[in-house]
Formats: structure tokens, C-alpha cells, sequence
């Protein structure tokens, strides 16, 4: 996070699965309102369905995703089936949990960023739910987080002595505190502290946790802008824009690494690049490389060691795609920063109260000499708000929010698309029995995490994404949309990648920020794609009847946050909707073909990103989480004779944050916790699965009788489920695609 007294860019025990698994909720919606939200139908007689469940029956069996050796697992009945790796306790006692026969490799995250804390405000409780899991966890710092030397509170500040190797080994006291607790429940545990020699010509400090060797910290110790916004060309930004040859160290006092040494810009790149090898990640998190500027004032949303760390990271991730062979595959998961202060908070208050604790003992509050060192044990910068700007009440995801990856053709085949090593990864299972294949990448790097697709009307699938492209001179940083069509429907063949640019002209205006696109149909077979442009505004182009594309088409809206959703009513009409910082607004068309109509606000309350909307009981329905809460809510939004909002309805859920897909029956999105949690019916109890994943979930009808759901792990590989479309039906095992994703 840096210099805290700089101007704020944004407005302003035990730890993980068990105690989140005793906060899980069962629902708060009425059953026939639940039910009414689901299907768009009549709701199913009481009685009707207390016979059933006495009657234990469920009607139609879930066909599986082929196993290794190309079997075929068959779900009967209300068999009790075991969880996934580690059991847990389900929330009812009827309930059917589903269950994997090859228990999911842990996965290896590896987390850059610019400063020592922006892992703790930022990317928790994600960390926090990592360590807990047991899963390998390595979190690499850029620069030494010195800022202005003084570790005093603000009332302390003008008579404590500035010294800037001191408060940035005060910096790592508190980080290494911070960690110690979350994985062992000690603040005080020992760490094992080395100097390790980088690719890039210099030396790093490694940290081991002792009790716990699987979590390890690493210090670049380069030199901090020292300001969020502020011309500083001894930065991370000065390096990148080339204003300097060379950014030098900033060794923090009491570090093993005693010779100061320099980087080049692309010393930086080869450090990361040997980290990667080192590590072998399958997941890697990193700040929001495009986060954007104010519109009123033009300064950056975020601090711009945030942003310009993340693109080192971007040049060092294709680096290591492309040069090295011998690797698994990963994914990569972004973060949005300063930002998060002015939204709606995500976290449920125990978890956001979690979170703080772990920010408490970064901040040193009891200013108890634990660390037994002369600098101190954490930083007192931040021990009067050790929260921040409320960014210790959120958590949300810069890219990689869409639940329109997975879908299904005519066959009963189903298609998955998600971001591998910076190029589309495609998995294909033909028909309802088939072996599935992949993953497969696609040709062309440079994507960015989350893809969307949709269904042409001659049954084709179209794959839409955002690409960054980074030339020799800073100017050359470019995003722009992309998007890619099967050669004819069933096909594993795509065309080329084909660009419909970006409505930034330059990454010096809006740094680029462009959302993912939305992407619809209508009924008169109009495709058309929607983004959020760097002004917090809609923007789209539509594709005319001979194949070319119009222009960028303004939309307006304003305050417009993450990535816009679309979808189309009974009627063939497109509807496309955003959220801003207090609601949600959206546009329809008059009638199919025509222009996209004026901005409209809905009057929905506040919600939190991101939304999900599909065309039901004749509107588009919209699901989304209620601040502070994770409960998920759902509305139904008709277009005739303007925008109408009915049946909002809180669907209760696990708490959690972050996107929720929604098909059929069937109802997933992550949990406190970090799960996944699925509801599989009306009425049903939430349930909780032990798959850790990245990004988020999707699912798909496959046929008229069968859902869908899959997630991609935090070892970058696929899981699917499924469930017949029927009221007493559960979700089938989980079962892995493909190979496991280890390192050789």
C-alpha cells in the first residue's frame, strides 16, 4: 500500500475453513419465492415435495465427466456420497454432498506485489484461505515499502526520527507476524531467513516458515515511488517508462542481503522470470495492471507501484510461458486495490472482522516486542486505521469475474474456455458421453484472465476476451478486445483472433482500463459486445448483417464499476446492465435490431461486484450479493414499456464473495471460506465442497434435463459436476479433466 499520508486515491485464534463452516447460513427466502427464482414456474406443491424427499427419489441419473481411463460414473438415488479431499460437516442432514474420485492437486499460488501489505488489504481473505487449506503459498514483494522512514502513529509522526532501512524492516516484522499467524495461530513463530542470488544479476531475502515450510515470503527490497500518483522517476514506473537505466535497492536493516545492488528493467522481468521457475506456480496473483484515473481529477485510482508492478509481472508471466517448457500450467488472478474503498464491502462482518485481526498484528497494536528487534515489529503507519479505507471490509477481483465460459452445443457437448498461461485453454467433452479432451491452447498469448462466450445463431460458438499487447516504448501498452469463432458448429477448430480494438485511444488517458466484454445475441441475430470504458461509462459495437463491425457506440452512465452483463428477454430484446457504487443501472432495446436505449436506473439497493444476468420468465434475470452479507440476492427486470424491477428475493447462501452463475436449478458461487457453495434446488440447503478454485464458476444447460457446473482449480485445472434439472436432484461427483496439472 506505501506512503499512507499520501492523499487516498479511493473515496473514502483459528483461522479458515472451520470457522467460516460455523457461520454457513441455510437460506433466507421464502420456498415459493426461491422457487419462483430459480425456474420462472409455478411452484411445486408442498406436500408433493415433502413426498418426494420421503420417497427419496431422483427422477433422471447425473452423467459425469469421463474419468482418466474414459469411464462412466453413474449417481442413483439419494446416495451419501463423500466430500472431496477432507470431509466436512454437511449443512443438513439429508443432504447428498458431492464428492471427486481423484482428489484435486493442492496447487502452488504465488502472489506478487508492489508493497509490503497490499497482499494483507487486497488479495485477503483469498491469502488467509490459501495457508489454511495447507496449500503452498509464496508471496514475492517488489519493492521495500521504505516510504518516508518514520514508523510512528500520525500523532508521533513530526518527532520520530526518519529512517527508512529501519521502517522497512519494521514492514517486514509485521508481514512476517501476520503470516506466522495465519498459519499456525503464533505470531511469534520463527522463520528461516537466507540470501538467495536472483536471475536478474542481484540478491533476495527468502523467509521460511518453520512450522509450516510450505509458506515463504520473498524480498526484492527495489526502491518505492514514495507517492501514489506523483511524478517519481526513481519508481517502478520511472523504470518501466525508461526515465531511469536503472532502479536501485533499498536494503531493509537487519536483512541478510548486505551488498546493494540495481535493476534494469529487464533484470526485473529475469528476477521474476527465476522466481517462476523456482516456485512452478499454478496460480499466480497479482495486482490490477489498468486500474485507471478519476474523471474529474485524472489521477490514478490506484498507487502506481500497484499498477506498474503488475505489468512487470505481466512481462515476466508471458516470459515464462513462452521461454520455458518444462512447467505446469497456471492461471492468473487480479486484483483491484485503492478502489475497494469506495464500493460496497463484500465481506460478511466476520469475516471482514478476521481480516482486520490479521491487519492488527501487521499494524503492531500492542507495540509488544515480539520480533525482538530494534526497528519494531510492524508498521505504525497504519495502526491508528489498521483497516484502511474500508479495504479491510472488501475483497474484489480486477479481471477473470464472467460465469459464460463453460457452454453447451446441440449434441449435449460441453465447451470450456478459460485463461492458461496467458493463452485460451479449451476442454471439449462431445456429446453427453464423450471422453473429454484438453486442455488445448488456443494460438495468440497475451490474453488476460476471464473469457465470455455466446451462441451464434447458425450454432456456432464465439470466445470474447481482452488481450494486452506491451511493445518497446511505453505508449505501446495496449488493450484491446479480441474474440474467436469455430470454424463450424462441433468444431474443435477456431479462426484467428480478430480485434475490435478498444474505446481508450491511449494508455496514458485511462491506463488502458477497459472491462471484460459482454456479449449477447438478439432475436434478430444481432451480436453485439459491451464494455465499461476507463470513464466509468458503457461503450459498445454491433455487428452488422455482412459481418463488419460499427463503431464504439457512447451508451453513457457513469460511476460504472466492473464489467457490464448482458442478456436477452422473452422477446428477442437486449438488455445489458452494470453496478455502480450505490445500484445497478441498465439499457434495453425498443425491439430487436434496434439501438441499445437510454440509461436507466433499476432502483435496486447497493450490491457488490460482479453481476450475472440470463433471460427468464420472459425478462433477464439478475443475481448478485448483498454488502456486508455474501447472501445472495436475485430480481427479474422486464423491458416492456421501460426498465421494470419485481420478485427481489434474498436466496440466502454461504456467505462468500464474488460472481454467481446460475442455471437451471442450480445455484454456485464461492464461500467464506474460499470454496465453492452450491444450491441444487429450491428449498435446498446451501452446500459447501472443498474445491478451492480461480476466478469464477460457470454452468450451462446441456439439454433439456441436465446442468452443468464447472470451476477451474487453483491447480489451474478443470472440474465439472452435473445434475439432472429436477427439484430432489444433487450435484454429481466432481470429477477432474485431464492430466494433473503437477510440476515435473
Amino acid at each position: 500500500m506505501a506512503d499512507r499520508r499520501e492523499p487516498q486515491a479511493a473515496p473514502g485464534g483459528a483461522v479458515g475453513g472451520r470457522r467460516a463452516e460455523r457461520r454457513a447460513e441455510r437460506g433466507a427466502a421464502p420456498e415459493a419465492g426461491r422457487a419462483a427464482a430459480r425456474r420462472g414456474t409455478r411452484t411445486v406443491p408442498r406436500a408433493r415435495r415433502a413426498a418426494h424427499r420421503r420417497a427419496g427419489l431422483v427422477k433422471v441419473v447425473a452423467f459425469c465427466a469421463a474419468t482418466a481411463a474414459g469411464s462412466m460414473l453413474l449417481l442413483r438415488g439419494n446416495e451419501a456420497l463423500d466430500r472431496l479431499g477432507s470431509p466436512t460437516v454437511p449443512d443438513s442432514a439429508t443432504a447428498a454432498p458431492a464428492a471427486a474420485v481423484d482428489p484435486p492437486d493442492p496447487g502452488r499460488v504465488l502472489q506478487v506485489v508492489a508493497h509490503p501489505d497490499d497482499d494483507l488489504y487486497f488479495m485477503n481473505p483469498d491469502l488467509r484461505y490459501s495457508i489454511s487449506a495447507g496449500h503452498p503459498v509464496t508471496s514475492v514483494y517488489l519493492t521495500a515499502g521504505e516510504a518516508d522512514g518514520i514508523n510512528a502513529t500520525a500523532g508521533k509522526a513530526a518527532t520520530t526520527r526518519p529512517n527508512k532501512p529501519a521502517y522497512a524492516e519494521a514492514r517486514q516484522n509485521g508481514i512476517r507476524a501476520a503470516y506466522a499467524l495465519m498459519a499456525t495461530g503464533d505470531r511469534s513463530s520463527p522463520w528461516q531467513r537466507t540470501l538467495v542470488p536472483t536471475k536478474g544479476g542481484g540478491h533476495a531475502e527468502v523467509d521460511v516458515l518453520t512450522a509450516k515450510p510450505q509458506v515463504n515470503l520473498v524480498w526484492l527490497q527495489l526502491r518505492e515511488a514514495g507517492t501514489v500518483y506523483d511524478d517519481a522517476p526513481d519508481s517502478l514506473h520511472g523504470l518501466w517508462d525508461g526515465r531511469v537505466p536503472r532502479l536501485e535497492s533499498m536494503l531493509a536493516s537487519g536483512t541478510p542481503v548486505k551488498q546493494r545492488f540495481s535493476y534494469t528493467k529487464d533484470q526485473v522481468v529475469q528476477t521474476l522470470v527465476g522466481i517462476l521457475e523456482q516456485y512452478r506456480p499454478t496460480t499466480v496473483r497479482s495486482q490490477d495492471p489498468t486500474p485507471g484515473r478519476f474523471p474529474d481529477t485524472k489521477r490514478y485510482t490506484d498507487h502506481q507501484d500497484h499498477f506498474y508492478g503488475a505489468r512487470f509481472v505481466q512481462l515476466a508471466t508471458a516470459a515464462y510461458a513462452k521461454d520455458v517448457k518444462d512447467r505446469p500450467h497456471f492461471a492468473v488472478q487480479n486484483y483491484v486495490g485503492y478502489v475497494n474503498g469506495s464500493l460496497p464491502g463484500t465481506l460478511d462482518p466476520a469475516e471482514a472482522k478476521e481480516k482486520l485481526d490479521i491487519l492488527g498484528t501487521y499494524a503492531w497494536l500492542d507495540q509488544q516486542n515480539h520480533c525482538k528487534s530494534d526497528a519494531g515489529c510492524g508498521d505504525l503507519k497504519v495502526s491508528d486505521q489498521p483497516g484502511g479505507n474500508h479495504w479491510s471490509e472488501s475483497i474484489n477481483y480486477a479481471r477473470g469475474t464472467g460465469t459464460t465460459w463453460l457452454t453447451s452445443d446441440k449434441d449435449l457437448g460441453l465447451w470450456a474456455f478459460k485463461v492458461l498461461d496467458g493463452q485460451v485453454a479449451l476442454w471439449h467433452r462431445p456429446g453427453l458421453v464423450g471422453r473429454w479432451k484438453g486442455p488445448d491452447l488456443l494460438p495468440g498469448t497475451g490474453m488476460d484472465p476471464g473469457v465470455s462466450t455466446v451462441t451464434l445463431p447458425d450454432g456456432r460458438t464465439a470466445v470474447f476476451g481482452t488481450r494486452t499487447s506491451i511493445g518497446a516504448k511505453p505508449a505501446d501498452y495496449r488493450r484491446e478486445v479480441v474474440y474467436v469463432v469455430q470454424k463450424h458448429p462441433g468444431a474443435e477448430e477456431f479462426t484467428q483472433w480478430q480485434s475490435l480494438g478498444t474505446p481508450e485511444t491511449a494508455d496514458d488517458t485511462w491506463t488502458s482500463d477497459i472491462s471484460a466484454p459482454a456479449v449477447s445475441v438478439d432475436g434478430a441475430g444481432q451480436l453485439a459486445a459491451y464494455v465499461r470504458d476507463g470513464a466509468g461509462t458503457l461503450r459498445g459495437r454491433v455487428q452488422h448483417a455482412d459481418g463488419t463491425w460499427g463503431p464504439w457506440d457512447k451508451h453513457g452512465g457513469s460511476d460504472l464499476h466492473g464489467s457490464p452483463v448482458t442478456a436477452t428477454d422473452g422477446a428477442g430484446r437486449r438488455m445489458v446492465f452494470a453496478t455502480t457504487s450505490k445500484s445497478v443501472v441498465g439499457w434495453a432495446q425498443p425491439k430487436p435490431g434496434a439501438p441499445l436505449g437510454q440509461v436507466t436506473a433499476t432502483g435496486l439497493p447497493d450490491t457488490t461486484l460482479p453481476l450475472t444476468a440470463l433471460g427468464r420468465e420472459g425478462g433477464v434475470r439478475l443475481w448478485f450479493r448483498r454488502p456486508g452479507s455474501g447472501n445472495v440476492r436475485t430480481a427479474l427486470v422486464t423491458a416492456e414499456g421501460g426498465l421494470k424491477v419485481s420478485q427481489m428475493t434474498d436466496l440466502g447462501g454461504l456467505q462468500g464473495f464474488g460472481a454467481v452463475t446460475a442455471s437451471g436449478h442450480v445455484l454456485a458461487g464461492r464461500t467464506a471460506g474460499g470454496q465453492l457453495g452450491s444450491e441444487a434446488g429450491p428449498g435446498r440447503p446451501w452446500e459447501r465442497s472443498p474445491l478451492m478454485f480461480v476466478g469464477a464458476p460457470s454452468s450451462t444447460p446441456t439439454g433439456r434435463s441436465m446442468v452443468s457446473l464447472a470451476v477451474v482449480g487453483l491447480d489451474a485445472r478443470l472440474y465439472v459436476t452435473s445434475s439432472t434439472d429436477a427439484p430432489d436432484a444433487y450435484l454429481a461427483p466432481w470429477q477432474p479433466v485431464g492430466p494433473r496439472n503437477t510440476a515435473p
